[in-house]
């Protein structure tokens, strides 16, 4: 079924934003912390059982100088730097293994997979452990790990890790530092998102069907996972709801999409309850800078899938050849 407003009306839908005075200052301060601690980026050459793809288990420092694991992959032995797309995981998976991110170097381009953080046990393996949790009451999963606390919160050290990733992938000498792009979807979506707006080098964004976004909506309407953690959790700890949403609106998509000035591409289903269409819409409208989106009428949270990803490669061939 459709679950959410009309397609006329998700167009043109342009909610408040619920921006903190000092959005820029935290996420300066947070990334100067993240930088005083060296990337130390290693890429270890990976026996992936790949004939014509090159495989590089990657460990980078993310926030707190934690370890952060990765993949990169690119086509066997290239003999020029490669357009990178920086790609992340969805809520509860990881890193999974090489042969799972074989559609970026199949088409000529370096992929650069980062694994998440304490993720990775819900649908496809990750390897990185998050060392430094949250304080404070939550509930299952990480949507509300430390989410009384902006410095002590989640998010804060995965979308740290995702500017150090973008970062990492650039010091590979197979990487062409001037053409990388960030992509996701679900989390990742939201990911990439964060991304456009906070790491520099980035020139494209590929952004589907992106959670953490319009985040206070959302719990209002819908009870799917991940944001019905965020309704279960509010339920109990009801004399702290404002403090909730106080540290969400650092983290909110739509506050990073209207800081974001690279061009995207976004994909939307209109059917979906995960991540429904107006929450997407509401970062897609605030989005700054060029923009196209995919909106697929019949599909829920898996969006256009396998022809999300053919427009994927038909842009990067536009924009990187």
């Amino acid at each position: 079924m459709f679950v959410d407003l009309p397609l006329d009306q998700l167009r043109a839908y342009l909610p408040a934003r619920d921006e903190p005075a000092d959005f820029d200052e935290f996420w300066a301060r947070t990334l100067r912390e993240a930088r005083a601690y060296d990337l130390a980026a290693v890429f270890a050459p990976h026996d992936a059982h790949l004939a014509r793809v090159d495989v590089y288990d990657v460990t980078f420092a993310g926030f707190g100088g934690h370890p952060i694991k990765g993949w990169l992959l690119t086509p066997a032995s290239p003999d020029a730097p490669l357009p990178c797309v920086v790609e992340f995981v969805g809520y509860n998976g990881g890193r999974g293994l090489p042969h799972d991110w074989l559609l970026w170097p199949s088409a000529g381009y370096a992929a650069f997979v980062m694994d998440t953080r304490g993720q990775g046990g819900g649908w496809r393996q990750g390897d990185t452990p998050d060392p430094a949790p949250g304080t404070g009451p939550e509930t299952a999963g990480k949507l509300t790990r430390g989410v009384l606390d902006r410095e002590d919160y989640y998010y804060r050290r995965l979308y740290t890790d995702v500017v150090r990733a973008v970062e990492a992938a650039a010091t590979h000498p197979a990487v062409d530092a001037e053409r990388i792009a960030v992509a996701g979807g679900s989390q990742g979506g939201g990911m990439a998102l964060a991304a456009a707006a906070l790491a520099p080098g980035v020139r494209y964004a590929f952004v589907d069907v992106p959670f953490m976004c319009h985040i206070r909506y959302a719990a209002q309407i819908t009870e799917a996972l991940p944001y019905g953690e965020l309704g279960r959790f509010c339920a109990v700890n009801r004399d702290r709801v404002e403090d909730v949403f106080a540290t969400l609106a650092y983290f909110d998509g739509t506050n990073f999409a209207a800081r974001a000035s690279v061009p995207a591409r976004f994909s939307v289903g209109l059917r979906d309850e995960i991540t429904p269409a107006s929450t997407v819409f509401a970062a897609y409208n605030h989005y700054a800078g060029p923009k196209e989106i995919s909106v697929w009428p019949f599909n829920g949270h898996e969006g256009g899938q396998s022809s999300q990803s053919l427009e994927h490669l038909k842009t990067a061939r536009k924009i990187f050849g």
